[in-house]
């Protein structure tokens, strides 16, 4: 018979923890050997336990466990890490799976589901909860946020327009002529893809363009 696969739990809060580790009994080919509270704790115990599979938390007080993943995958590279998490938003999944995490899984996951996603890291498989897939997929295709091609000067001249001064007071203030401030407004409007002054002041306001 095959060793067991040799498991860590790493979440600040100890009834997780006690969760899991009733879940992992369960399972004759899996493992606990050692549970850690932080991601600094985590790190440290993985260098000594060298465990074949971590079961991450992905937000800790101390450290996320993005950070704690990559540290332990630079220190312990055969231990692979999947984590184990109540959000399913697409920048906290992408940062965990940029961190070297090989699956992603939500809190709400079954025993067995659970231990399917070890076994299949435990061979270098990766493994997503369908709604952690599905926000993965939704996140990669959304549109760049509006702004982001702006130059410094038009985010300077965007960010006196949300001020409220006219095109004369911005080339005053900025020391430019008013067909100069005249040209900037117009290139923000296009980048923006709005049609007037307003538009963009709305527009940058509620995605915070300027500060």
């Amino acid at each position: 018979m095959n060793a067991p696969i040799r498991v860590m739990l790493v979440d600040d809060h100890t009834m997780v923890r006690k969760g899991l580790a009733t879940f992992l009994k369960i399972f004759d080919d899996l493992k606990l050997v050692g549970e850690a509270g932080s991601g600094t704790a985590a790190i440290k115990l993985c260098v000594e336990i060298q465990p074949d599979i971590v079961l991450m938390d992905m937000v800790m007080p101390d450290m996320d466990g993005a950070e704690a993943a990559q540290k332990i995958r630079q220190k312990v590279p055969h231990a692979q890490v999947i984590m184990l998490s109540s959000f399913k938003e697409g920048k906290l999944i992408k940062k965990a799976l940029e961190a070297g995490a090989i699956g992603y899984l939500l809190k709400d996951i079954s025993a067995d589901e659970l231990a399917r996603a070890i076994r299949l890291a435990h061979v270098g498989r990766a493994t997503l909860s369908p709604d952690v897939a599905q926000s993965l997929v939704e996140t990669t295709n959304l549109p760049p946020a509006p702004g982001l091609d702006l130059t410094e000067r038009e985010r300077e001249v965007l960010a006196l327009m949300v001020e409220g001064l006219s095109n004369t007071q911005i080339a005053g203030k900025l020391g430019v002529s008013s067909s100069t401030i005249k040209s900037h407004v117009s290139n923000v409007l296009s980048k923006l893809g709005v049609a007037s002054r307003t538009e963009a002041v709305s527009l940058a306001l509620r995605n915070r363009i300027v500060p």
